[in-house]
């Protein structure tokens, strides 16, 4: 992908590594929008030079309004990557974490599933672009603490495998975005195996920049997530990971 002739809207780009993302776009060359909720972050980013658009992806009708605003200011647009989520602790033990499960999935997976149905079309009109998802490694390798983060994740990973195969032949590429725990809003207390951000975002860049683009963005603090089954360390992994369910509230055992 040549990163230096792109138009790129980031939906999920007010914080964390969608706006290092959009930052490292357009230090390429590209031409770089921002989707989001927060309008503060919103008008910081525009103070930056991005044009930026509301939007809520859980929100029919706010995606539709964000595609016609986008594409009416940027008719080129030629790259979409969808990366807005949450990250919701849920104890299973507990009827009452269903709000917490709901919250999720119809962010980080339908709210996927909304912004890729309102620029398909687009894209496929146009004959050529990229669609780029993003799911995560927890979506190989669970994080017992966030059940329903993790299933929604598995959920965009294997919507990416279908997205791309009945996508193919039209000239739009479909890429998936695995990130590990990466240090932002405070991930670098929660984890202190998080990697940086500013490296994430290079080796990110650099992957995205190959010819062709892989498939999946694979850095390689992610390996160990994305083939623990193959690799045999699956089981062990997932225990040594479940000890984490101490951080749940009356969970001490």
């Amino acid at each position: 992908m040549d990163l230096s002739k792109r138009t790129v809207l980031v939906v999920g780009g007010t914080s964390g590594i969608g706006r290092e993302l959009a930052r490292r776009f357009a230090a390429a060359g590209s031409t770089v929008a921002v989707g989001g909720r927060d309008p503060q972050a919103l008008a910081d980013l525009a103070g930056e030079g991005f044009d930026a658009f509301a939007v809520d992806v859980t929100d029919d009708a706010s995606v539709t309004a964000a595609r016609d605003a986008v594409l009416a200011r940027h008719p080129e647009l030629d790259t979409v990557v969808t990366m807005s989520g949450v990250m919701l602790l849920e104890d299973l033990r507990d009827p009452a974490h269903f709000a917490a499960a709901r919250t999720t999935v119809d962010t980080n997976l339908l709210g996927t599933v909304r912004v890729l149905d309102a620029f398909t079309p687009h894209l496929v009109r146009r004959g050529a672009g990229t669609l780029v998802t993003v799911s995560s490694g927890i979506a190989f390798l669970p994080f017992p603490p966030m059940p329903s983060y993790a299933a929604s994740k598995a959920g965009v990973h294997a919507y990416t495998e279908a997205l791309r195969a009945q996508l193919a032949g039209t000239g739009v590429d479909v890429v998936e975005l695995v990130p590990p725990a990466v240090a932002t809003a405070g991930q670098e207390r929660v984890n202190p195996h998080a990697l940086p951000l500013d490296g994430f975002a290079t080796e990110v860049m650099e992957l995205l920049a190959q010819d062709p683009t892989p498939h999946e963005i694979l850095v390689e603090g992610v390996r160990m997530h994305r083939w623990a089954e193959r690799d045999g360390t699956y089981d062990g992994l997932v225990a040594q990971r479940a000890r984490a369910l101490s951080m749940l509230p009356g969970r001490q055992d």
